[in-house]
C-alpha cells in the first residue's frame, strides 16, 4: 500500500485548475495514478464527474475538496477525502465558504488599479470557469498574460501576498467547521501543504493541536510544495501527532504547478497512509 501512486490533491476548472475533471482524470491515468482525488476548493460539483471519468479509466476514486479556514490570523487549508458527496451540510458550509469572493475579487482589482494595472477585475473572470470562485490564481494568469510578470510565482511574490497592491484578506471558514463538515459526512480532514504556512513553532504546534482536536485525522506529506527536508520534517509531525499521511501534487496546470500529476515520491514506508484508512471509502478497483 505505501507504494501505491496515489494523488489526493488536485484542481479543475471548478476551481483554479484549467483543466476540466474529465481531462484531469485522463492527465492522472496517463501518469500512471492508481487512486485519484480531485480537490477543488471550497466546492464539490465537480465530484460525480471526476469519479465517473477515473472509474472508466480503471482508476480507483476519493472524493475530496479543499477548504479555506482562517487560524491565527493566516489562511489554512484543510482538504477533506472519502466524504459522501451528497451530504446538505457540508454543501451548504462549502456554499458559505465561497460567499464573498467576487466582493474580494473587485477589491484585489481596485488595489491593483492604484499600482497601474487597469482592467484585472474582467481580465481575471476570462480564465474563470466557475464565477463563484474567482480567486488569486485567476488574478495571477491574467498578469502572465498581460506581460506584467513572467509567470504566475512572479506575480503571487509581487503583487498577491500580504502587504503587495492586489492582496486583500477574506474571512474563511472557522478550522472546527470545516473538520466538523467533513468529519460529519464520513470522510478524514487533512491539514494541506503544511509548510507553506508562516507560522512560529508555538503556532504551528496550536495549529495541529486544535485541528486534533476537532476530530483532524491527516497531514500531507509529500506534496507539491514541500522540499525534500519539509517532507522529512512533515514525515516525523505526523509520527509525533500520529496523523496519517496523504500524498498529493496540488497540481493546477500545465506549465504553472511544480510537480505534475502522479510524479511524487512515495510515502515514507514507517507512515500511516491515509487512504489505508480511507479503504471502504474508496470507489472502484
Amino acid at each position: 500500500m505505501h507504494l501505491l501512486n496515489a494523488d489526493l490533491h488536485s484542481h479543475s476548472n471548478v476551481s483554479d485548475g484549467t483543466l476540466g475533471p474529465e481531462q484531469l482524470a485522463a492527465r492522472a491515468n496517463a501518469n500512471g495514478v492508481e487512486l485519484w482525488s480531485l480537490t477543488d476548493h471550497d466546492e464539490i460539483s465537480g465530484q460525480a464527474r471526476a469519479r465517473d471519468a477515473a472509474l472508466a479509466l480503471g482508476m480507483r476514486y476519493l472524493s475530496g475538496t479543499e477548504i479555506s479556514v482562517s487560524f491565527a490570523g493566516q489562511t489554512v487549508h484543510i482538504v477533506g477525502l472519502g466524504f459522501d458527496i451528497d451530504d446538505a451540510a457540508l454543501a451548504a458550509g462549502l456554499a458559505a465558504t465561497r460567499g464573498g469572493r467576487r466582493e474580494r475579487a473587485l477589491a484585489m482589482a481596485a488595489g491593483l488599479a492604484a499600482a497601474g494595472i487597469d482592467g484585472a477585475f474582467d481580465g481575471a473572470l476570462r480564465y474563470v470557469d466557475n464565477p463563484e470562485l474567482v480567486s488569486r490564481t485567476h488574478f495571477a494568469r491574467f498578469l502572465v498574460e498581460r506581460g506584467v510578470c513572467a509567470d504566475t510565482h512572479e506575480v503571487f511574490r509581487r503583487f498577491l501576498t500580504e502587504g503587495r497592491p492586489g492582496y486583500v484578506p477574506h474571512r474563511w471558514a472557522g478550522l472546527g467547521d470545516a473538520v466538523r463538515w467533513i468529519t460529519a459526512a464520513g470522510g478524514i480532514a487533512v491539514i494541506a501543504h503544511p509548510a507553506r504556512y508562516r507560522f512560529t513553532p508555538t503556532e504551528e504546534y496550536a495549529l495541529f493541536t486544535e485541528f486534533i482536536a476537532h476530530g483532524g485525522r491527516g497531514v500531507e506529506v509529500m506534496t507539491g510544495s514541500h522540499s525534500a527536508a519539509e517532507q522529512q520534517r512533515y514525515a516525523e509531525t505526523a509520527l509525533e501527532f500520529d496523523l496519517f499521511a496523504s500524498r498529493g501534487s496540488d497540481f493546477h496546470a500545465a506549465g504553472e504547478s511544480r510537480t505534475e500529476l502522479g510524479a511524487l515520491p512515495d510515502l515514507p514506508g514507517r507512515l500511516r497512509p491515509v487512504w489505508e484508512a480511507l479503504a471502504a471509502r474508496v470507489q472502484g478497483g
